[in-house]
């Protein structure tokens, strides 16, 4: 009998090449754990809701209203809706052209990426054109969009950061093109070395590759460092003399827990740098509401920006992404409640700021927790979560542990792993599936499990590891730990 297009043998070669390890082999076995009753604590992946994180009260209001439009008409709906939420709802309805069930414009709603533009000019101090802005289900598929566009074949490059977020090794990956991985320095605090980039580019030059842009992600993930202005200054400097598009995922601007190293975009470098670099170098920058205090992960809403592309590029963007028809609607909604937040003397702003607030300083005592508590553990070393949402312990594995890892049929920080989510039921991701640097084992875990149980999930992790690094320790070996 002949293979059918859709056997796996005849699948498409660039589909069969990608790996996702946020939701890979831990999470399939953590799921299989839950089915047979067992607690487990998903820590693999950014989805602050699901680990309890309440919606904030205005944007749900607004949404329902919208999603519900004849609540507008009932005369009791000022006792169920503060005013403030019900004229908001009226203003966004009126921009569309049938309410949250019919398609928009496929770039997003006209008057939504209006108000994403003001925000971006508020935040950088320079102006934005609402038509360089375009509304996507998440900024995953602004992402994809994006390289999309860039990717031609396998002889097309893309600096990405290693350790990097697996959404573009994957989509690197499914689109036939190659990665070109620049390493962060974990010793400097994850710290970007300009000299490694041009290393990095020289190295892949050489094998005949053609690189075309480098990927930035600010604050970082899975790494939570926040990169400087300086820093930033070099990375757009490299950028403009190696002719590269700059692609900025700054999804966690919100998420910052130190003071000493704001969020600044790269836009706002960019523009701060005066001409010819910032009328030369080509940026696309991306943001989301599945972040921040906002946690929106379900509602799929995200934006791109682009910045110094050609009329006719921006025109072929607009024709593939309508392709899918319109971004999701209800998203774009609470897109706009993101970047055009209430202000003081609203009816609903002391309890906005009172919410998103609470979320954040919360967040920050939980990095804390969370760092101090790795640091506290055997053969265990973990940098301060400046920004995102995630701590990124490297973990020294005694070889006698890698040993019985190979002889399991496993990498040896999956073998890590496994061991711990069937011993603690804490599920996180190995750092293989992020890339590190040959013989380092790290794994990543969200900082969002509820403030209130993250003394127990810290006890419980420092009980497991020490007891596994008792277990596989060399004694000889043990006074270089």
């Amino acid at each position: 009998m002949s293979l059918k297009a859709l056997d796996y043998e005849t699948l498409n070669e660039n589909v069969k090449k990608v790996q996702y390890a946020v939701r890979g082999e831990l999470y399939l076995r953590a799921s299989e754990l839950q089915k047979e009753g067992k607690k487990i604590i998903f820590t693999n992946v950014g989805n602050p809701h699901a680990l309890g994180q309440k919606p904030l009260t205005f944007p749900r209001q607004v949404v329902a209203l919208c999603q519900a439009p004849f609540l507008l008409d009932d005369p009791n709906v000022g006792l169920l809706f503060p005013a403030d939420a019900i004229a908001r709802a009226k203003h966004y309805l009126s921009m569309t052209s049938g309410g949250l069930g019919a398609y928009s414009d496929s770039r997003g709603i006209p008057g939504v990426r209006k108000e994403v533009a003001e925000f971006i000019e508020r935040r950088d101090g320079y102006p934005s054109d609402p038509e360089l802005i375009f509304l996507t289900d998440g900024a995953s598929k602004g992402v994809m969009q994006i390289l999309n566009c860039i990717i031609r074949g396998e002889g097309d490059g893309i600096l990405v950061p290693v350790p990097q977020y697996p959404l573009y090794s994957a989509t690197i990956s499914l689109l036939g093109g190659s990665l070109v991985p620049y390493y962060l320095e974990e010793t400097a605090n994850w710290g970007l070395d300009v000299n490694n980039l041009r290393e990095s580019v020289a190295q892949a030059r050489f094998k005949g590759l053609t690189v075309r842009a480098m990927v930035i992600i600010n604050p970082g993930n899975p790494t939570g460092q926040c990169l400087s202005e300086a820093n930033l200054r070099e990375i757009i400097n490299f950028c403009y003399q190696e002719n590269l598009v700059l692609l900025g995922d700054e999804v966690y601007q919100q998420n910052i827990y130190q003071d000493e190293r704001p969020f600044i975009s790269a836009r706002k470098v960019l523009m701060d740098m005066g001409p010819p670099i910032s009328k030369e170098v080509q940026l696309i920058s991306f943001h989301t509401v599945s972040k921040g205090y906002w946690g929106e992960c379900g509602q799929r809403g995200g934006y791109f920006e682009m910045t110094n592309l050609p009329p006719q590029t921006v025109d072929e963007i607009y024709k593939i992404a309508s392709i899918a028809l319109s971004p999701n609607v209800p998203a774009q909604i609470f897109m706009g409640l993101m970047v055009n937040p209430l202000k003081p003397g609203d009816i609903s702003y002391e309890q906005f700021i009172r919410e998103s607030q609470g979320i954040l300083q919360s967040l920050r005592r939980r990095a804390r927790i969370m760092t101090d508590g790795f640091n506290s553990c055997k053969n265990v070393v973990c940098n301060f979560t400046e920004g995102a949402m995630y701590s990124f312990p490297q973990i020294r594995l005694p070889s006698k542990a890698i040993e019985a890892a190979k002889k399991a049929g496993k990498v040896p920080d999956v073998f890590y792993c496994l061991k711990l989510l069937e011993a603690t039921g804490i599920s996180t991701v190995p750092g293989s599936g992020f890339g590190q640097k040959e013989g380092v084992f790290h794994l990543r875990t969200t900082i969002l499990p509820a403030e209130e149980d993250m003394p127990a999930i810290m006890s419980s992790f420092k009980k497991f590891n020490d007891e596994f690094m008792d277990e596989y320790e060399d004694k000889w070996n043990q006074s270089r730990m």
